[in-house]
């Protein structure tokens, strides 16, 4: 598994303490964005790692700002990305379950690093179940094609 995490200096706090436990988990993983703590605009670093993603360069993104709202809202504008910014496990785990996600979001400025790192620990060590869940990612995969081809239009 080979993971590409990014954040802006919002979500710095969380760089060092996420990069550890993936190398402590075995976890192949490259740091993007604010990796010195500067200032970053997170649109950029969540487009830059969703991009990473949805070419498969890399299995799946964590990205992190202040809340993580906003770097999740820029990687999902990437084509065949499903980023969740979550800020409890069950949601975490969900989000692998039952929508298939291949990044999470995290805020740097609302989460602690224990929960931060078992919100990653919920995300990786679930599995997406395909099944009934399969035709409602399928639909939601159906509207970027649809707003692709509008724009042809």
């Amino acid at each position: 598994m080979k993971i590409a995490v990014g954040c802006d200096h919002g979500g710095y706090v969380l760089l060092a303490p996420v990069m550890e436990h993936l190398k402590e988990r075995g976890i192949e993983a490259d740091a993007f964005g604010s990796v010195d703590g500067a200032r970053t605009d997170y649109p950029k670093v969540g487009e830059a790692v969703a991009k990473k993603v949805a070419c498969g360069e890399y299995d799946f993104g964590i990205v992190m700002c202040g809340t993580g709202i906003g770097i999740s809202l820029a990687a999902n504008k990437v084509r065949g990305i499903r980023c969740a910014n979550v800020s409890e496990a069950y949601s975490a785990a969900m989000s692998r379950r039952h929508n298939n996600c291949n990044m999470l979001a995290l805020g740097g400025r609302t989460l602690g690093d224990q929960l931060a790192l078992t919100l990653v620990d919920a995300f990786l060590d679930a599995s997406f179940e395909g099944g009934r869940h399969e035709k409602r990612v399928g639909m939601i995969m159906a509207i970027e094609e649809e707003e692709s081809s509008d724009t042809l239009k």
